[in-house]
């Protein structure tokens, strides 16, 4: 993972940009790490299809780190980078911003986190990742 600045990365693209809602509070009125998990892990799935050219499956939260809070309001912007490749394993670590207050815009890194995706064939048996060269 990358230093715990609050700057969108220079020169990146998210996977993934979603709102949160109100409807994805907790009790405390603060967003759902639970929503904000899956919304990492749809983020993550992303690179692990276009590298498998197929169907992933979720096999680890290697770890998923929540650093600040997220509010309904907030523009939640997921970048995620594919670090290591095994033979049907992939590890994408993955990156969380909110984007808040349109009116003075600020970036907040809110999470991070590393997940393992499998890539695997129709009947759901893991498959070789196809090779890059």
């Amino acid at each position: 993972m990358s230093t715990a600045h609050d700057c969108l990365p220079e020169g990146r693209v998210p996977v993934l940009k979603v709102p949160a809602r109100p409807s994805h509070t907790n009790s405390g009125g603060d967003i759902f790490g639970g929503w904000i998990m899956s919304q990492v892990d749809i983020a993550g799935s992303i690179p692990a299809v276009q590298l498998a050219r197929g169907r992933v499956v979720t096999v680890a939260v290697n770890s998923m780190t929540f650093l600040k809070p997220v509010f309904v309001g907030d523009l939640l912007s997921i970048y995620a980078e594919i670090t290591r490749v095994g033979r049907s394993s992939m590890v994408v670590d993955m990156m969380v911003f909110a984007e808040r207050n349109p009116v003075t815009p600020e970036s907040v890194r809110v999470a991070e986190a590393q997940f393992t995706y499998v890539s695997v064939d129709e009947h759901g048996k893991p498959r070789a990742v196809p090779s890059t060269d």
